[in-house]
């Protein structure tokens, strides 16, 4: 599957959202396609580089998104809200002469659906917390607390962790994993 990349210092997993402005040219023009080929694009976390530069260096395991909702925003820019469908690979990227970067991409597996065990009930509750913000409220996201993926997807991407710790909780095909990690730093973020 050959689709647009979108490099951000933000992540999204599926059924997570996130809210986007668009104001370059080369991304209006990814959004005018998108919609009138009704498809998705593929958000992929910043190693290097700055969201609005030419030159970005970006991890090879991203989401692939659709957008969900768009409108004018008061500042003039165009603002999206897209909704993660699947955790993908970019098995090869390339940039096109308008600086949009585009890859041939592959669906990784589905992350096996489990319940959060109740060692890890704290979870749940700190995501249910940060759902509290009116920001996070605002996406109307469907979260299922008692399933271990929809909390430690929601709680990577909500938590302030650094970068490098989010991509290696996005990269985990394994939710209890993740959720175990996820506990270890909330544990190491109440210490610090």
């Amino acid at each position: 599957m050959n689709v647009p990349l979108f490099p951000l210092n933000s992540i999204v997993l599926p059924r997570g959202r996130i809210p986007l402005q668009l104001f370059e040219p080369r991304y209006i023009d990814m959004l005018t396609r998108c919609l009138k080929e009704d498809r998705g694009f593929v958000v992929v976390l910043l190693q290097e580089g700055g969201e609005a530069g030419r030159t970005a260096a970006f991890y090879d395991i991203g989401t692939y998104v659709r957008i969900i909702d768009f409108q004018q925003l008061e500042n003039g820019l165009l603002g999206i809200t897209v909704e993660g469908e699947s955790k993908v690979s970019v098995v090869r990227s390339w940039q096109q002469e308008d600086g949009l970067n585009v890859g041939d991409v592959e669906c990784l597996i589905e992350e096996a659906e489990s319940e959060v065990p109740d060692h890890f009930s704290e979870l749940p509750s700190v995501l249910k917390a940060l759902f509290r913000h009116p920001v996070i409220r605002d996406l109307n996201m469907d979260i299922d607390y008692g399933d271990a993926r929809d909390v430690g997807w929601r709680l990577t991407e909500l938590l302030p962790l650094d970068k490098q710790e989010k991509q290696k909780l996005v990269e985990l095909q394994d939710p209890l994993e993740r959720l175990s990690r996820l506990q270890g730093l909330l544990e190491a973020l109440e210490e610090g």
